[in-house]
């Protein structure tokens, strides 16, 4: 894949899942207190917050619990220290990984993050290390099956909206890629056209991606992915791993 690592996809559809179960509503819920404490609780002056409410709506977070979390940072009523924090390291096959924390506790999670890179065959490096390989885009992905007009169409409404690139060849979906500060006004004007995103977000995409074509390998690099993206810490995790489709069939 060209831009967006294979984990952001997996990501996403296990993303769903532990929406499903509630199990992301706490993560939710601190990004929108830092959110709204460094910024105000105003979303249309604080493009943090505005963000982090779209992630917990898209979440089926319940409203109140948005406004009560916004309520809590703007109002100065959460006591708790929260620093954020990216750790950086390698994965097995040299494949290039970024956690991102929000914590209270930098001590415990720097240690459990260490942990878990040891693990499964990894090794936390220092600030710098990968972070070189990645860049912040924003990332609009549409399911083709949902498409309600042709491709060549939505290329020039996309470009018109003041997107940077679309990408018409990621399997099953189609991917619009912005710079941050274009973000919000790609996402609201193609909505205004009837297209509806399956996932919308601003991540670190990695420049090149490393395939790995060792089952195994590919097996421990989403186990050490998977436990560190529900790590309690952990708000986002991002990694240029690439599985092609074959060895995903073949570790499932």
């Amino acid at each position: 894949m060209s831009g967006h690592s294979k984990w952001a996809n997996i990501k996403h559809r296990k993303g769903k899942q532990d929406a499903a179960k509630g199990k992301v509503f706490t993560k939710l819920g601190r990004e929108l207190i830092v959110a709204a404490r460094a910024g105000g609780a105003n979303p249309d002056t604080n493009f943090r917050l505005k963000i982090a409410i779209q992630k917990a709506k898209d979440a089926n977070m319940p409203n109140d619990n948005i406004s009560r979390a916004i309520q809590r940072g703007a109002g100065g009523q959460d006591n708790s220290n929260y620093e954020e924090l990216t750790y950086e390291g390698y994965g097995p096959g040299g494949v290039a990984i970024m956690a991102t924390a929000l914590t209270d506790n930098r001590n415990r999670t720097a240690g459990e993050v260490r942990h878990l890179f040891s693990k499964y065959g990894g090794n936390m490096g220092e600030t710098g290390c990968v972070s070189w390989m990645f860049k912040e885009k924003g990332i609009l992905s549409i399911a083709k099956e949902n498409l309600r007009f042709p491709e060549d169409e939505l290329l020039l409404l996309t470009l018109e909206s003041g997107a940077e690139d679309i990408r018409l060849d990621e399997g099953d979906e189609i991917e619009i890629i912005t710079s941050p500060e274009n973000f919000n006004q790609v996402k609201e004007t193609l909505e205004a056209e009837g297209i509806v995103f399956e996932n919308a977000e601003i991540a670190m995409t990695p420049e090149t991606t490393v395939e790995i074509a060792d089952p195994e390998q590919a097996k421990m690099l989403l186990r050490l992915m998977d436990y560190l993206d529900e790590h309690d810490d952990i708000q986002n995790t991002f990694t240029n791993l690439d599985i092609s489709d074959e060895v995903m069939e073949q570790i499932k």
